[in-house]
Formats: structure tokens, C-alpha cells, sequence
């Protein structure tokens, strides 16, 4: 592929995209496929596909820095004793069992989704009817205390129970993040503690897709290809370590119907676009 100064700023701007839409519930997968029908890339079909699962190491990053204090499972004390945290190490085994069902589906179906529903009547069919589950589901919570408001008290049963909305998430428009966070509020977890498991999910989930695309494209790249994909994974991660820090304020005080509203205008105006043109 031919990089120019051109192509840099696409990049960067699909970055910046993915590091704003991967954290909130509004699906970067839908947002990076829209962008790429009106600023495409000068690549390959094959390049793009990986370029845009890839790219979200980089929000991945971002999230594992941030939440660092809470995900490493060792505390060093001092040189010679590292001290073994228990409970973050149950943190992953139950981040891990909730990760099954959507391994499952997405070896199964991963490459019938792209084929055939990567479309923007489908995108935006998922922005619109997750948008209405937002307000619905936030509606309904209005009257209901959560059962579990903590990271830590989130059980085996809760983690597998959300990673089976997670599974809706392979829809594109659908949004990882969304998915989850819905599940997680139907079931009794407070916003916050909905966030933060749904961080906890994305790293795997994230590690893994990115493996598989990138076996799957191989791992011979140009100096082209290589320059895009670092260029836009630093630019995700940058924007998302804003983009989680205004998430993680914003959700102590409000709650997700304004995504909601969101997710449902975008649809609209992704159906209204793509009708014109």
C-alpha cells in the first residue's frame, strides 16, 4: 500500500475514533466500519479487517494502565516477597469464565458475520435497538437497588451470565461494551461495577481477536502496514485514557440513557446516509 501524508491522517482519525468509541457504550466496530465507507484506507480488504480489531490493542493498553492497581494479581511489598492477591487472581478466573461464550460463538460464526452483516442497515439496525435497551433498561432501574456494587462481590454465576450478553456483541453496532454493561444492569450490578468488569472482559477478549486476525492475515507485514498499525494504536491509546477517565466520572453521577439517545440518532442518521448516497 502507498503511505503519504494523507493516509497518516486517515489513520490517526480512525484513532481517535476507536479510542473515543470502545470504552463507551455506542460500538467502535460500527463507528470504524461507517468511517471507512466515507475515508477509506488505500489498503487491502484483508489488512482493513485485521487493521480494524487490532487497533484496539491500543485502547486495550490504555485500560490496563489506568486499572493497573486492580488487575495486577501481585503487590510487591518489597523485592524478594511478592505478595499473591487472591482476590484479583478470582477477579480473572471468572473474567475468563465469562469470556467462553463469546470465544465459542466467534470461532463458530466470526467469519460468516463479516461476510455477510457488515453492512450499514445492519449497523445501524444495532445502534437503534441497543439504543432503546438503554433507555428501557435505565428506566426500569430507576426503582431497583443493585444487588452487587462491588468489583469483588461479582460471582462466577453474574460473570457467566454477562459474558452471554457479550455474545450479542459480535453484531456489528451491537458494542462489546454495551452488551455487557446491559446484561450487567438487568442482573443487579450498579453502573460502576458494570464498567469496570466490562474492562476486565475487554482484555482478553481484545488480546484474543487480535491474535486471531493477525495469524489469520499473517505475519509478514510492509513497513507501510506496520507504521498504520502503530500509528493507530498509540492514537487509541492516548484518546482512550481520557475517554475511560470521563466514563468512569460520568457514570457516578448519571446514568447511560444519554448514549442511549445516542446510539439511536447515529442509526438514523447512518440509515438516512446511506440511502442518499
Amino acid at each position: 500500500m502507498n503511505l503519504n501524508v494523507i493516509e497518516i491522517f486517515k489513520v490517526i482519525f480512525l484513532g481517535i475514533v476507536e479510542g473515543i468509541t470502545e470504552w463507551l457504550p455506542i460500538s467502535s466496530t460500527g463507528h470504524m466500519l461507517i468511517v471507512d465507507e466515507f475515508l477509506q484506507l488505500n489498503a487491502s480488504a484483508a489488512f482493513k479487517e485485521m487493521f480494524f480489531v487490532v487497533i484496539q490493542l491500543g485502547a486495550i493498553l490504555a485500560v490496563v494502565g489506568i486499572f493497573w492497581d486492580k488487575m495486577f494479581p501481585f503487590q510487591f511489598k518489597n523485592k524478594n516477597m511478592p505478595v499473591i492477591r487472591g482476590d484479583v487472581f478470582s477477579l480473572w478466573f471468572k473474567t475468563a469464565f465469562a469470556c467462553i461464550p463469546g470465544a465459542a460463538v466467534t470461532i463458530l460464526f466470526d467469519d460468516f458475520i463479516e461476510a455477510h452483516l457488515h453492512t450499514p442497515f445492519v449497523i445501524a439496525a444495532a445502534l437503534i435497538f441497543y439504543g432503546i435497551a438503554f433507555i428501557l433498561v435505565e428506566n426500569w432501574n430507576k426503582h431497583r437497588t443493585p444487588k452487587i456494587n462491588e468489583l469483588t462481590n461479582i460471582t462466577y454465576q453474574t460473570a457467566f451470565l454477562i459474558g452471554l450478553f457479550q455474545v450479542l456483541s459480535i453484531i456489528p453496532g451491537t458494542s462489546r461494551s454495551g452488551s455487557t454493561i446491559i446484561g450487567a444492569l438487568i442482573i443487579g450490578v450498579s453502573r460502576v461495577a458494570a464498567a469496570e468488569f466490562t474492562f476486565f472482559l475487554a482484555v482478553p477478549v481484545m488480546f484474543g481477536l487480535s491474535a486471531l486476525k493477525i495469524l489469520k492475515f499473517g505475519l509478514e507485514f510492509s513497513g507501510s502496514e506496520l507504521i498504520i498499525l502503530v500509528v493507530g494504536m498509540v492514537t487509541a491509546f492516548v484518546v482512550s485514557i481520557f475517554v475511560i477517565k470521563f466514563l468512569m466520572s460520568f457514570i457516578k453521577k448519571h446514568d447511560f440513557k444519554l448514549f442511549g439517545w445516542y446510539r439511536i440518532y447515529f442509526g438514523l442518521f447512518v440509515i438516512l446516509i446511506t440511502l442518499l448516497f
